[in-house]
């Protein structure tokens, strides 16, 4: 059963992501990876120019820091869609971005055993 032709068929609001991007990809140079972490930036005199799909990613951030894997999930859009956004507002300063907190590096187990050697000697 097909229905009336007055009656057009709800698309729950569907953007398409080449709408979103207008039409751009992730360029080759892209700085942003999935844990690369981003915030608003103070100054948001401009945030009512935005894009409506920029204004609620940089309204995400506001609150702190944020992963691109994290504002993705929050923003139900694809990673690709995401970097292409936040691109465009790191250019236009609406965001700062922070690499990841580097995974730290063990200690050489020689070293520890001789400070625990040192303490040992020193305080019984």
């Amino acid at each position: 059963m097909t229905p009336p032709h007055d009656q057009e068929p709800d698309t729950g609001g569907l953007v398409r992501p080449y709408v979103i991007t207008n039409g751009r990809e992730i360029a080759d140079g892209d700085k942003f990876e999935l844990v690369t972490l981003i915030t608003a930036a103070q100054d948001q005199q401009q945030k009512a120019r935005l894009d409506p799909e920029k204004r609620s990613l940089v309204e995400l951030c506001e609150g702190g820091y944020l992963s691109v894997a994290e504002i993705a999930g929050h923003m139900e859009l694809p990673v690709g869609v995401i970097k292409v956004l936040l691109s465009d507002l790191a250019e236009s300063g609406h965001i700062l971005t922070r690499a990841p907190v580097p995974a730290a590096q063990l200690t050489d187990i020689q070293v520890l055993q001789e400070v625990l050697d040192g303490l040992q000697a020193r305080f019984g």
